[in-house]
């Protein structure tokens, strides 16, 4: 009669599953939280110019303006002039003003005065709709103006 006794087998115990539902569910928040969705669909050619001195803004109080031709798949429909877009519709001169004042009551109260208007202009866009998209602009007092540029020195291309 001996006091102690040998398991009778070396098996592991099972892995307790409980909390993986809450490990799950944790990571899909995160991953709701930190994922950026798209604001538009790009319409227009954007190929931008090129500049050696760029620098990076926060996007928080800009309201895009995107000017080009319209994509190939779109050129059956809307022609191969240039366009303006701002968000995922196409505007024209006249009603530019109305676009950007919906688009400017969207930001935050705070920020409604202090609007810069970001201009993505295709390379090839004829400098006459940039004219008149400035004009526009200085009607509607917002004249902070930023290009959008991408990286890199336009004599080396």
């Amino acid at each position: 009669m001996s006091k102690f006794k040998k398991k009778k087998g070396g098996e592991l115990p099972a892995v307790n599953t409980a909390s993986l539902p809450d490990i799950v569910f944790m990571l899909l928040f995160f991953f709701m939280v930190v994922t950026v969705l798209r604001d538009s669909n790009l319409l227009v050619k954007n190929d931008l110019p090129k500049a050696d001195q760029v620098e990076k803004l926060k996007k928080d109080r800009s309201v895009y303006i995107f000017a080009g031709r319209p994509s190939q798949r779109y050129q059956d429909k809307y022609g191969k002039e240039g366009r303006i877009q701002i968000g995922d519709k196409y505007t024209d001169v006249s009603s530019l003003k109305s676009a950007l004042a919906e688009t400017r009551a969207k930001l935050r109260p705070e920020l409604q005065d202090k609007v810069m208007v970001a201009l993505k202009v295709d390379e090839d866009t004829n400098t006459g709709l940039v004219t008149d998209i400035k004009q526009e602009l200085r009607e509607m007092n917002m004249l902070k103006i930023i290009y959008i540029t991408s990286p890199g020195n336009q004599v080396d291309n």
